[in-house]
């Protein structure tokens, strides 16, 4: 891969953290009132390539970066070493890069940003979230959607969803607000004894304190959010808009417009009111042990 090609791969280290830099150096350039030609000509480059680094789609170099808070004038060394760190970190690729030739780059630039978020919000109606889902319960999803992979292949997809879900017990980590559609429960992947071992997990998962997880029952009849699952991430540093994600078939949708959130935001309102209250998911879900297996 050339140098030039692997800059601009998707995915080419923490998403969120390359965003918030380029979010940073072009206040900084807007505040000296200095063009994107001019702040590409310092650093021997275009415009657009400036462009691309202040909506952080590509990686950065940290010479770019000094050279840029050089002719912003930025001198405080404590600021600069900030900056500069920042894009240190934000060069230092994720522990999904090693997995690239099974995970496309519109997944990894998700697991980016689950990776930096401060909440999570998901709704489901098909499958159990992947943050929640058993190793048995993963591998029959995935064989669904990739029946012709191999068993290598699919060991390391499962491998993903089990790295992913260190996310939820690491310090500092995310919380997670799950709305789990009552179908997706009664649906049994992989044969009854997976389904059960997934939600005898469930229940437990749901005693973290970093987990809030409801349940949909089939009484609540239609609900606001019925067209599909979709997730909505919040991020620590408040430069940061909330994001969206929409995944498709063969890609994902990310929308961080103020207009769309706010309608995703206020589906979600209205899905928790639909749902069955927190505190009563483990008894929800053991009552639904019992049955698993028995026909509706």
């Amino acid at each position: 891969m050339s140098a030039g090609s692997q800059e601009e791969a998707p995915g080419g280290g923490p998403t969120v953290l390359r965003i918030l830099l380029g979010s940073q150096l072009r206040k900084l350039r807007e505040s000296r009132g200095i063009t994107r030609e001019a702040a590409g000509y310092e650093i021997r480059a275009s415009g657009s390539k400036i462009s691309r680094m202040e909506l952080g789609r590509v990686s950065f170099k940290e010479r770019d970066v000094a050279d840029l808070l050089t002719l912003y004038g930025v001198v405080d060394p404590e600021e600069r070493e900030a900056l500069i760190g920042l894009a240190r970190q934000a060069n230092s690729p994720g522990w999904w890069q090693q997995l690239n030739d099974v995970l496309p780059s519109w997944f990894q630039a998700y697991l980016g940003l689950e990776a930096a978020a401060s909440l999570i919000r998901t709704y489901e109606i098909q499958f159990v979230p992947g943050l929640l889902q058993t190793p048995e319960y993963a591998r029959a999803v995935i064989m669904l959607g990739h029946a012709g992979a191999s068993a290598e292949e699919i060991n390391r997809r499962v491998e993903v969803r089990r790295q992913r879900q260190q996310i939820l017990t690491r310090p500092g980590g995310p919380q997670l607000w799950a709305v789990i559609d009552e179908a997706v429960l009664r649906r049994p992947i992989g044969g009854v004894e997976v389904m059960r071992a997934q939600i005898e997990a469930l229940i437990e998962v749901s005693k973290l304190p970093s987990v809030r997880l409801q349940i949909i029952p089939f009484t609540a009849g239609g609900h606001a959010a019925a067209g599909g699952p979709f997730a909505i991430l919040r991020f620590p540093e408040p430069e940061l808009p909330d994001v969206v994600y929409v995944e498709q078939l063969t890609s994902a949708i990310y929308l961080d417009k103020r207009e769309d959130v706010d309608q995703y935001a206020m589906a979600m309102e209205r899905v928790c009111i639909d749902a069955e209250p927190p505190n009563h998911t483990p008894e929800i879900l053991g009552k639904l042990l019992n049955e698993v297996g028995r026909p509706l």
